[in-house]
C-alpha cells in the first residue's frame, strides 16, 4: 500500500490537482481568476477533491504497467527512435568529455589538502559511474548502469540476467532495504514526470499570461529537484546490488542445486556458466548437490539425532 501511494497515487494526484486548477481558474479560455480555484460551498469543496482523489487513483492505475519505460526514458534509453537517436548520441559524447575530465581530475598528482579533496570527489564520482565506452546519455541512466554491470560481473555472473534470480533469494532485511530505495527512485521518476506534465499544461494554458510564467519556472525547477533525487537513489540502488551479490550470490548457488566452490577460480567459472544458461546461450554443465542440509527433518538428521 505504502509503494502504491506514493509511488503512482501522490505524482498522479499533483497532475491532476493542478490541471483542475488551470481549468477551474479558466487558464485555458482566458485570464487566470485564480479565486475561482477553490469553491466558496464545502460539499463542492469536497466534491473537488473526490475528483482529485478519484482521478488520481485511476490515473495511477493506469500508468502502472509503464512504471520500468517511465524509469528507461530518463535513464536515456532513445536509440529505438530516430528523432531522439541523435540527441541521445550529443548527450553521450557529452558524458564521456565529463568522464574523462574526472579522470584526469583523479589521476593529477597531489600538492596539497585542497588538491587532496578534489581528487577524492573525483575518485568518488568515477566509482559511480560506468565505463566510458557504455555511457548513457544521461545521469540517471549511468547511475544505475553502474550497478547493472559490475554487481555480478565480480564474481563472473552477468548482472542483468541473474539479477531477478538472486533478488529471490536476499535476506529479508537486504530485500525491505532494496524495496525502500527502489521505491525512493520510482516516486523520484514519477514526481519528475509529474512536473515535466505540469509544465506543458501550464505552457499550453499560459502563455500569454507573462505576470504568472513562473508556474512554468517552478515546475522546471521542481522537476530538477525530482530528477536529482532519482539519481541519488539511483546511486543508492546501485551499491546495494553490490551488497546483495557480495552475501548472497553462494544462496543462489544452493537454490539451484549446485555445488560451492571451494576458492575464486573455481567460483568465477561456475557462474560463468551459470550465466551463459540465464543468457540462454547454453547448458551450464554443472554437477547438481542435493545433499539434505543439517536441521532439514531429512531421515539421515533424524537418525544422527539418535
Amino acid at each position: 500500500m505504502r509503494r502504491v501511494l506514493a509511488v503512482h497515487f501522490a505524482p498522479c494526484a499533483l497532475f491532476v490537482a493542478g490541471v483542475l486548477a488551470l481549468v477551474r481558474a479558466g487558464s485555458f479560455s482566458g485570464r487566470s481568476d485564480w479565486g475561482a480555484v477553490w469553491p466558496e460551498r464545502s460539499m463542492a469543496a469536497l466534491g473537488l477533491v473526490v475528483t482529485v482523489v478519484v482521478c488520481g487513483a485511476l490515473l495511477g492505475l493506469l500508468l502502472q504497467p509503464f512504471q520500468v519505460r517511465a524509469v528507461r526514458v530518463l535513464e536515456g534509453y532513445w536509440d529505438r527512435w530516430s528523432l531522439t537517436a541523435g540527441f541521445a548520441g550529443l548527450l553521450a559524447r557529452v558524458q564521456r568529455r565529463r568522464w574523462r575530465a574526472l579522470r584526469r581530475r583523479a589521476d593529477q598528482p597531489v600538492g596539497g589538502d585542497k588538491d587532496l579533496r578534489v581528487q577524492a570527489e573525483a575518485r568518488r564520482r568515477l566509482a559511480a559511474r560506468p565505463p566510458a565506452e557504455v555511457l548513457l546519455p544521461t545521469a540517471l541512466g549511468n547511475a544505475l548502469r553502474a550497478g547493472e554491470l559490475s554487481a555480478g560481473e565480480r564474481y563472473g555472473l552477468t548482472t542483468l540476467t541473474s539479477w531477478p534470480r538472486l533478488y529471490l533469494q536476499v535476506s529479508d532485511r537486504m530485500a525491505e532495504v532494496l524495496r525502500s530505495t527502489r521505491d525512493a527512485l520510482d516516486t523520484a521518476v514519477n514526481l519528475c514526470w509529474a512536473f515535466l506534465a505540469l509544465d506543458a499544461a501550464g505552457a499550453a494554458a499560459l502563455y500569454d499570461e507573462p505576470s504568472v510564467w513562473w508556474w512554468c519556472g517552478m515546475g522546471a525547477v521542481l522537476a530538477a529537484m525530482a530528477y536529482k533525487g532519482a539519481i541519488t537513489a539511483a546511486q543508492a540502488y546501485s551499491g546495494l546490488m553490490h551488497v546483495a551479490y557480495d552475501l548472497h550470490r553462494f544462496d543462489l548457488l544452493e537454490a539451484l542445486h549446485h555445488r560451492l566452490p571451494t576458492d575464486s577460480d573455481t567460483e568465477e567459472e561456475t557462474f560463468y556458466r551459470l550465466s551463459k544458461l540465464f543468457s540462454g546461450v547454453g547448458p551450464a554443465d554443472l554437477p547438481y548437490d542435493h545433499g539434505s542440509r543439517a536441521g532439514d527433518g531429512s531421515p539421515d538428521d533424524s537418525d544422527d539425532a539418535r
